[in-house]
């Protein structure tokens, strides 16, 4: 939070200039290198060379920020917050990640977000596939240690490998896991739901730490009750949140590499989101929008309004 007292630097309204028009930053937002402090940068990051099915999110940022133009973002009921009011907020523009190896990429993520840590007190982040959670996470650790990672997806993504691959989009939180970036006794996954590789899979990833709200509990118990259970899990430990946005159904979110049928609307998605208000949420990702296979920037709107919503929790925080 702003400590020097000053205004922030706020969006360019769209009653003054229309919201097809201005810069091409999220929700229009200044450059990072304009404004004196920064509570909340959000961070393109265009990478995804840890796809298994179809690649392309190497241009969700790209997207995501084009489709936050739709966002009139002056006052957001649902939280009663003014957030380009309360939080000076900033695009930190993209990381240059090397698209042809992984190590050196994840190592160029790590980086970029310690450093901008440096200027900013929260990070939004853009994806690019989930294997940027990783870095992103070890980056976190550094500021607060390990933290309660609930993580929206329609898959576990704590594989061991792909093809001998240990970093992958399928096996973030296991690498994760085994480098202790988490709580094991305050982290979830919320949406899963399909086939898996094979019957040990949820053993092996309950035996990491995880609780698992499958989308048949969401179906058959409600919002509020998985909003509930959220809670209760995170209680008052530094939060961190990762969104697949496949964790929403195809038909809300068809622009993603790996789609799974018979997910969460997109409603349902924010409604949750909005039921943590109050947690002390200090980082987050929005991961796997693929908009090539996109239509009528379907997706990109719905990731961007999950990266907007998360800037209004940030701006609740005790």
């Amino acid at each position: 939070m702003n400590d020097k007292k000053t205004r922030p630097i706020e969006p360019i309204s769209g009653t003054v200039m229309p919201r097809y028009a201005g810069p091409s930053t999220f929700c229009r937002l200044p450059e990072l290198r304009d404004v004196p402090y920064c509570d909340v940068a959000i961070l393109g990051i265009p990478f995804d060379s840890g796809t298994s099915y179809r690649p392309g999110a190497r241009f969700g940022p790209q997207a995501i920020r084009q489709a936050s133009r739709h966002l009139r973002t002056a006052f957001h009921p649902a939280y009663d917050t003014e957030p380009f009011k309360t939080l000076q907020v900033a695009d930190a523009g993209d990381v240059g990640c090397n698209p042809f190896n992984i190590d050196e990429a994840i190592q160029q993520i790590e980086t970029a977000a310690t450093d901008l840590f440096e200027k900013a007190g929260a990070i939004v982040s853009l994806g690019g596939d989930h294997t940027i959670a990783v870095p992103l996470l070890r980056a976190v650790n550094k500021q607060v240690g390990p933290v309660a990672l609930v993580h929206f997806d329609a898959h576990l993504d704590t594989w061991d490998t792909y093809f001998g691959a240990p970093y992958t989009h399928g096996t973030p939180f296991r690498r994760a896991a085994e480098e202790g970036l988490f709580n094991d006794e305050a982290s979830m996954h919320v949406g899963i739901r399909g086939p898996l590789y094979s019957r040990e899979d949820l053993q092996n990833d309950a035996e990491l730490g995880f609780k698992v709200i499958h989308c048949d509990e969401l179906q058959s118990q409600g919002v509020d009750h998985i909003v509930k259970r959220i809670r209760d899990r995170v209680g008052e430990h530094p939060l961190y949140l990762s969104i697949d946005i496949d964790v929403l159904d195809p038909a809300y979110a068809p622009g993603t590499g790996t789609p799974e049928v018979a997910g969460l609307s997109s409603r349902e998605l924010i409604n949750i989101i909005r039921g943590l208000q109050g947690l002390k949420l200090i980082a987050a990702d929005i991961v796997e929008v693929a908009p090539a296979y996109d239509h009528a920037e379907i997706t990109s709107l719905a990731a961007a309004t999950v990266a907007f919503e998360m800037v209004n929790l940030m701006a609740c925080r005790p």
